[in-house]
């Protein structure tokens, strides 16, 4: 399987140097020449398998250089989640044609963690494949569960490092504790001066800063990435789109070749293009749904066919949706250009100069006859959060709580198909938001607002949240956005005299 630039198609890489890299040279995203095809009886037989080999099998469909040894990676990856045996992604059914697919069993509480706990072990393999024996120094830009998950899943592997970079403001409490308190002589954490988008495009100028990239391979150490624009954090997304189709199957809920619709809450857009890349595999996927908060420019975008960022930034109870530049949207323009990398490379080129561009018609029809979209206003989620436990006695975050909002929105809130919000948080996460909007009151105290939820909701807290207001905090520190790359540097020389 060959990999290439959607900014530049004569750069073509094997799938392990996809890995390793990240990010194109030149700033575009890899994306597979081809997609394979999983057949019927391939997915059947899926079914009958453990989540760990589901994924290892879909993964090796695109990386083939590591399928001997994707069994037991993912099968190290996934002891890590919550619950005996580990539940990874189970399938909650609510209603007649309405399922929760629950993404945050993991260490960190979210659905990064379904492919940042798997990601270590696939660069580690994609470097022993490629020879690569160079130190992977690996900068995140976080809207708040990206950032903890790579840390936690990073955190004292040999050959790697991660640093963090999140908006100073812009994450929930516990999401800033959870990074914060993250030990390891290969972390580093800090506050950014900005929104994520601001640390999104300062961490993409460090790929392509020659210097520092010269400076950092002088001291063994290369920029790879961890954010959705990385192959190997996309590949594992895809997965779990497989699992809840065999869930409904293996259930009886369907048949096979019924189509079933996902409502995903988006941001980044990487959650739902893994849905669409699956839709690609074969898998019968009807409507895609995007569902945004009230930074809703790719609700605007999948209705009229361009995208505009020049409007105002809010911040909201779903701090990880709170983005107005979604980088992986780019490898859907891609794909609908008929994969032509010169209109891709100008669309990008006039959003960064610009701040907007737009689709041909045709481009936009094919988008519409796969996706829709809605959006939620704050008032919205807080009633949806209250509706469903209500109704199902289920409790949801804010970003569950925007998703199933919009699912009730398309189609006059009526479900033609099987319908599976895909659930990115653990309520716990946003105990105070979610107490507000069931009628409690949150107090200041973080660890007291885990505990009351709890209490009114009879979920269990999560360990690794409860013991975090205990913890040390290590990287309290705030930096401006022209010092990213000097933080870098700093970062880096501190890792090659530990390491040397």
């Amino acid at each position: 399987m060959r990999f290439y630039s959607t900014r530049n198609k004569n750069v073509c890489v094997s799938g392990a140097e996809a890995v390793c890299r990240g990010i194109s040279e030149e700033g575009g995203l890899f994306v597979p020449s081809a997609f394979p095809q999983i057949t019927e009886t391939q997915l059947r037989a899926l079914c009958d398998e453990e989540y760990e080999s589901l994924a290892a099998f879909v993964i090796g469909a695109f990386l083939p250089e590591l399928r001997e040894q994707l069994p037991d990676y993912c099968r190290k990856a996934y002891a890590k989640f919550e619950s005996d045996p580990p539940a990874v992604a189970p399938l909650v059914k609510l209603d007649d044609n309405l399922c929760v697919l629950e993404l945050w069993h993991g260490p960190t509480c979210a659905f990064k963690d379904v492919a940042l706990t798997l990601l270590p072990y696939l660069l580690d393999g994609a470097k022993r494949a490629t020879g690569n024996t160079r130190t992977t120094l690996i900068p995140v830009a976080t809207s708040g569960d990206t950032g903890k998950a790579a840390l936690e899943g990073f955190r004292n592997v040999n050959g790697a490092a991660v640093a963090v970079f999140y908006p100073d403001g812009g994450v929930s409490d516990l999401q800033r504790l959870q990074m914060i308190t993250t030990d390891g002589d290969n972390v580093f954490v800090s506050a950014i001066k900005g929104n994520f988008d601001d640390a999104q495009t300062a961490v993409k100028k460090a790929f392509t800063d020659e210097s520092l990239k010269a400076e950092l391979l002088g001291r063994g150490i290369e920029l790879s990435s961890a954010n959705s624009i990385n192959f190997g954090r996309l590949a594992p997304q895809i997965a779990y789109y497989f699992s809840a189709y065999c869930d409904l199957l293996s259930s009886e809920q369907i048949e096979y070749g019924d189509k079933v619709d996902f409502v995903v809450p988006s941001g980044n857009f990487g959650d739902i293009l893994a849905g669409y890349y699956a839709r690609k595999m074969g898998l019968p996927v009807g409507k895609l749904i995007c569902a945004s908060n009230t930074n809703n420019v790719l609700c605007d975008f999948i209705k009229t066919g361009t995208y505009d960022i020049r409007r105002e930034f809010h911040k909201t109870s779903s701090p990880s949706m709170d983005i107005l530049i979604s980088s992986n949207l780019e490898r859907l323009l891609f794909d609908v250009s008929g994969e032509n990398d010169k209109s891709t490379a100008q669309r990008m080129a006039a959003l960064k100069s610009e701040g907007v561009y737009s689709l041909t018609p045709r481009e936009h029809a094919e988008i519409t006859a796969i996706f829709d979209a809605g959006f939620a206003t704050e008032e919205e989620v807080a009633e949806t959060i209250a509706n469903y436990f209500d109704e199902y006695g289920y409790i949801i975050d804010p970003h569950t709580a925007v998703a199933a909002c919009v699912a009730a929105q398309v189609n006059g809130g009526e479900r033609t198909r099987p319908t599976v919000i895909l659930s990115t948080a653990s309520p716990h996460k946003f105990a105070a938001s979610v107490l507000t909007a069931i009628g409690e009151k949150p107090v200041r105290d973080e660890l007291k607002n885990l505990q009351n939820l709890e209490d009114v909701t009879a979920l269990e807290a999560p360990a690794s949240l409860i013991s975090l207001p205990e913890k040390e905090k290590l990287f309290t520190g705030s930096i401006a956005l022209t010092e990213v790359n000097d933080a870098l540097r700093a970062f880096a020389a501190k890792i090659a005299k530990t390491r040397a």
